[in-house]
């Protein structure tokens, strides 16, 4: 199993009702294997859905929770750079569940020298706003991440809160994702 299907099997057996993602070359292969498991194709299937921005996948996600669903997003951690106003605002002041799985950047192996001002400190500012948040990386293996996204999930749905997985595709199976 690649770390990437173990992803999209923890998103799938936390319970998402729905999963919102902002495109990426590094996410790619993570909703590849959600769409292709939930009968969609071209990025496109009945629970997973584009979106054009982080901010807006909080928002559209979150409020999954409001209908008794889990919303779950997908996307870059440098991205939480737009998204921490409403993630903050949303999710997180009204108590709703949400989970999300962000690719981690700006570590080892990281080509692109301007990400890793956003990223690095990443894992500190989200705890610091009550975030919480778990990482993943090489020193476990594809199916703990399953496991973790996984519970993750069941974390954000107990406490009413949305939770953060991290995860470090650098040096897993080879690829970015």
């Amino acid at each position: 199993m690649s770390y990437a299907a173990a992803v999209a099997e923890g998103i799938w057996a936390a319970g998402a009702t729905r999963v919102g993602y902002v495109p990426s070359v590094t996410v790619a292969p993570i909703i590849g294997a959600l769409v292709a498991t939930d009968g969609g194709a071209d990025g496109i299937s009945p629970r997973v859905t584009p979106l054009s921005r982080e901010e807006e996948a909080m928002g559209v996600l979150g409020a999954v929770a409001l209908t008794g669903g889990l919303g779950v997003v997908v996307m870059q951690d440098n991205g939480f750079g737009n998204a921490l106003t409403a993630l903050t605002t949303f999710p997180l002041a009204y108590h709703l569940p949400l989970l999300v799985f962000a690719n981690t950047r700006g570590s080892l192996g990281e080509y692109n020298s301007m990400i890793h001002a956003i990223s690095q400190p990443m894992p500190a500012i989200l705890r610091a706003a009550g975030v919480p948040v778990i990482e993943l990386d090489r020193r476990s293996g594809a199916e703990d991440w399953r496991d973790t996204v996984r519970e993750a999930g069941a974390l954000a749905v107990m406490t009413y809160r949305p939770v953060v997985v991290l995860g470090s595709f650098w040096n897993t199976d080879g690829k970015v994702a």
